[in-house]
């Protein structure tokens, strides 16, 4: 594969981190990092597993990038070598993945019980986790003291006397809304954060109930966020530290900046704000422990997902293709996230000469998914060339909110995609 690519497929996560981060190359040169696939060797990947493992029924199928994770890790620590990252399970729950992050020192904001048991499950120690959700049900309150969860969120008077009840050892983190939600495709502060003028029976309500407030959380937004939201984000939970040493609290210790992290453009501005905003009100705090909550900017851009046309109608110039996945699977994230996926074709059944039909003439193009529901249409009026039922359609950047969230629904499920892993060194 053009030199670069090693295959890992059928590996546990233990021998997956084996190879990337604590083994050496097939080669035996221990200089040599996994970088990202180039375009060239992951279509080469997708096209061995259709072509080998899928010669019967041709199914829909994921590959994750551990290169591209193990870049993403490293833009983090660059850009922003302060700030520990909680990545956001909710965002995708892939095994391998978590454990890919997990190796590499992520820790984990899970929110719900069923998230912690899951993240323990893998062997991540407890005190990794931050269960970041505001309004929780008793029983997995209960739950997070029984197995050592010791960090949590909350902005109501409720919530203090539910943790008072069930979990009184359980640090808190006062969440804030901020005064900009960052414009982003799917805001937080309408459900969550407590308004400037909750603030201070909030931390009177916990010092009542003798709960430790270690700290303060924020969210500015998921998607497409406007970077400069942190700005004021950052700048009203150091008002509420203040407001804490005021009022004689314990010394706040822990500032949560959240999500609405993007990989490219958005995250080198928001690290700018984030660093700028941090040295304007925080820089007076040595001891204070900074942490986020990024989910897509880990896993969006590390899944390719791989689809097959099991239909096929001409309407004039009109071509309508349907595929083996869509709104109900891995494309909810069109409705939920508001997400913009793109297509690009694999004719490894109509044109193995010219894969991607380079220079072939295009059509506009509708793209179904397979269930009965008008509403499962994945793209409209998109221009692909002249494919074939048995080509394939592939999907990048699909690891934010896209299997995580997939149903069942006439039958279809896209829960159980298989993920195949892949990594790469240099040529």
């Amino acid at each position: 594969m053009a030199g670069q690519t090693v295959i890992v497929s059928g590996l546990n996560p233990a021998a997956i981190l084996q190879s990337t981060i604590g083994g050496a190359p097939p080669n035996g040169d221990t200089t040599r990092k996994v970088v990202p696939l180039s375009k060239d060797a992951l279509q080469d990947f997708m096209v061995s597993i259709i072509t080998q493992k899928l010669q019967g029924e041709k199914k829909p199928f994921y590959v994750l990038d551990l290169g591209e994770v193990v870049s993403l890790m490293d833009q983090w620590n660059v850009a922003l070598p302060n700030v520990r990252p909680f990545y956001a399970v909710k965002c995708n729950p892939e095994p391998s993945f978590l454990s890919m992050l997990a190796a590499m020192g992520s820790n984990f904001d899970c929110a719900s019980r069923a998230e912690i048991e899951y993240v323990l499950s893998l062997g991540i120690s407890p005190e990794r986790i931050v269960f970041a959700n505001p309004c929780k049900p008793e029983s997995d309150i209960i739950f997070a003291e029984k197995v050592g969860v010791n960090l949590t969120t909350y902005d109501s008077e409720d919530e203090v006397y539910k943790i008072k009840k069930h979990h009184p050892k359980c640090e808190l983190l006062l969440r804030i809304k901020p005064m900009n939600d960052g414009n982003a495709r799917c805001p937080m502060g309408p459900k969550y954060g407590a308004l400037p003028e909750e603030v201070e029976p909030l931390l009177r309500i916990a010092q009542a109930s003798r709960l430790t407030v270690s700290g303060v959380s924020f969210h500015i937004g998921s998607g497409d966020a406007d970077s400069n939201a942190y700005l004021g984000a950052i700048a009203a939970a150091k008002q509420v530290f203040e407001t804490a040493d005021k009022f004689g609290m314990s010394k706040m210790n822990v500032l949560d900046i959240g999500g609405g992290f993007t990989s490219g453009h958005q995250f080198t501005t928001a690290a700018t704000a984030v660093k700028s905003a941090l040295q304007q009100h925080f820089s007076n705090e040595p001891e204070l422990t900074i942490i986020a909550e990024p989910g897509r900017f880990f896993a969006e851009t590390a899944f390719t997902l791989a689809t097959t046309i099991i239909g096929k109608r001409v309407r004039g110039d009109l071509r309508e293709y349907w595929i083996n996945d869509g709104l109900y699977g891995s494309m909810n994230c069109v409705l939920y996230d508001h997400a913009t996926v793109t297509a690009t074709p694999l004719a490894c059944m109509s044109n193995r000469v010219n894969l991607n039909c380079s220079g072939s003439k295009m059509f506009p193009s509708t793209i179904f998914g397979p269930t009965c529901d008008a509403l499962d249409t994945v793209l409209r009026d998109y221009q692909l060339p002249e494919l074939q039922v048995n080509d394939w359609l592939i999907f990048p950047n699909m690891g934010a909110y896209t299997k995580a969230a997939g149903s069942n629904f006439n039958g279809f499920n896209t829960s159980a995609i298989v993920t195949h892993l892949a990594y790469a060194y240099p040529s």
